[in-house]
């Protein structure tokens, strides 16, 4: 069962959505949305779940300009300034904390990272560029600290690839390919995988690098 609280940042309430773990949770995991959706895209979902089975609690962040129904997101700056104001109110634990989130959310979360003291990044669907704009690189966004990016391989934002290939030898990287799919990480009929497939590898991908961060191990299946 999701709980649901409203936090007040500087641009209007945000609001966490929480799940919990059945044990004591080994770290905290914050995720938050696209531009162009909200937390509950399929993606989020299967992520959610996926942390969630490996013990750890996640709290999926609803930025304001949704909780107040707007339809277009506020500027980075606010997006920044609203999670970086949520993040201090989550529950305390004492393991790590991870940040991350989709696309959009995946820049709050890596721009921010370092500030908020997490030990590590989820960056699901990280718009390396934009569509057909490979020179203008946001590698510069991705952290000096574990990270772990889910990429679809028809991302036209960037392809596991390219992301690879940008980052910096300092840079502790780890991709997710997932094949077949788009910036959705969603899979067409037609594809090498079924979706079913698709999220399989982004759910259990996400616990191995997950359970690394927290020293545990894979549940059986």
């Amino acid at each position: 069962m999701t709980d649901t609280f409203d936090v007040p940042t500087p641009h209007g309430l945000g609001r966490w959505h929480l799940d919990r773990p059945g044990r004591r949770p080994r770290g905290v995991v914050a995720l938050g949305h696209g531009a162009g959706g909200g937390v509950d895209a399929p993606d989020l979902v299967v992520a959610t779940s996926a942390l969630v089975g490996a013990g750890l609690l996640v709290a999926r962040f609803e930025q304001p300009w949704r909780v107040a129904g707007r339809k277009i997101t506020s500027p980075a700056a606010q997006v920044d300034a609203a999670w970086s104001a949520a993040i201090p109110v989550l529950p305390p634990s004492s393991g790590p904390l991870i940040v991350g989130g989709r696309s959009t959310g995946a820049r709050v979360a890596c721009r921010t990272a370092l500030s908020l003291g997490a030990a590590g990044v989820i960056a699901l669907a990280f718009p390396l560029h934009p569509p057909g704009r490979p020179e203008r690189s946001r590698a510069d966004e991705l952290p000096e600290l574990p990270t772990v990016v889910v990429q679809g391989d028809r991302d036209a934002f960037g392809t596991p690839h390219e992301v690879n290939a940008a980052a910096s030898a300092s840079q502790r990287l780890s991709v997710i390919e997932v094949a077949g799919a788009d910036h959705a990480l969603r899979v067409s009929r037609k594809g090498p995988i079924t979706q079913g497939e698709a999220d399989e590898t982004v759910g259990l991908g996400l616990r191995r690098w997950a359970l690394s961060m927290v020293g545990g191990n894979l549940p059986p299946s």
